[in-house]
């Protein structure tokens, strides 16, 4: 009941994960990670416990192919799992138990250039064939390809049960919040209608509170920039009074105050410059025009 997406990046050496499911909570079961070793998908009849035995196989040096054949071994039910393994280099392994293969459905997997999607209960082979496609062919981070190729699956005719819940990791030294767990992007969505709609919306509210500001997204509080701000701050009750001339250390002790309530962390300045994407996101929840 679960399709997902496997993805490795070669410019910056992040990985990453991201699924979709006709069940509840599914990042939680079957999205596992971590930054020393890779990702690992286990689905179907899962056992959440091949997650973290395999990314200490991975870590230890083993091979995807043989993560799956030590995982395999001595589990009870070969039958019943669907496992994808992905180690830190883009490598990666695939395995559906022949239960899985005939159950209602398409069951098996799709590799692609730095990819592998696999997923059961499908509406059809075209299901993985398109989020491959996605991932490869798309632009931006590897966080935005990774649901961009969820919405290809499910364009294609997803899961045959239906869709509840979704999820992507994403995997980068020095990532996370302070840059200690490496898990750069961690988002779940447990039960919604349009799940990877609201992933796409959530990983939006993500970028904006724990990513640093890019520098060429810097642009100078020019006067006019500066009049609307302060307008912003005394509407919310952030600044005294309206002054007129250039931003100053009044206005920036008020705007960082107001962008650590408003959880823009991360960006905050300690200067006359402000991030464009975090103005167009105040913008926004204050209907200003720009």
């Amino acid at each position: 009941m679960t399709f997902s997406i496997l993805g490795y990046d070669d410019r910056t050496g992040e990985s990453g994960i991201a699924l979709q499911s006709k069940f509840p909570g599914v990042g939680g079961i079957a999205m596992h990670g971590r930054v020393d070793a890779g990702v690992v998908s286990t689905q179907a009849f899962a056992n959440p416990d091949h997650g973290d035995h395999g990314l200490d196989l991975l870590a230890l040096g083993a091979s995807p192919e043989q993560v799956i054949d030590i995982l395999l071994r001595n589990d009870p039910s070969p039958g019943e799992r669907q496992l994808a393994v992905m180690d830190r280099m883009g490598r990666y392994a695939t395995y559906t138990g022949e239960d899985v293969r005939s159950s209602d459905g398409w069951s098996g997997y799709c590799g692609g250039r730095n990819c592998v999607a696999h997923g059961n209960s499908l509406a059809s082979q075209l299901v993985v064939e398109r989020m491959t496609e996605a991932f490869a062919t798309g632009t931006g981070d590897i966080a935005t390809r990774l649901l961009h190729s969820l919405e290809a699956g499910e364009a294609a005719g997803g899961d045959i049960r239906g869709r509840q819940s979704a999820a992507v990791l994403v995997l980068k030294d020095g990532g996370g919040y302070g840059g200690r767990s490496g898990r750069h992007v961690d988002i779940s969505v447990y039960d919604h209608p349009s799940p990877i709609k609201e992933l796409l919306r959530c990983y939006e509210l993500h970028r904006l509170s724990y990513f640093p500001t890019e520098p060429q997204n810097l642009i100078e509080i020019d006067l006019g920039l500066a009049k609307e701000l302060r307008s912003i701050l005394i509407a919310s009750g952030f600044l005294q009074r309206h002054t007129e001339g250039p931003w100053d250390a009044g206005d920036i002790a008020a705007m960082k105050h107001f962008m650590g309530v408003e959880n823009y962390d991360n960006r905050i300045r300690d200067d006359a410059l402000i991030d464009i994407e975090v103005l167009a996101d105040i913008r926004k929840k204050h209907k200003l025009d720009a």
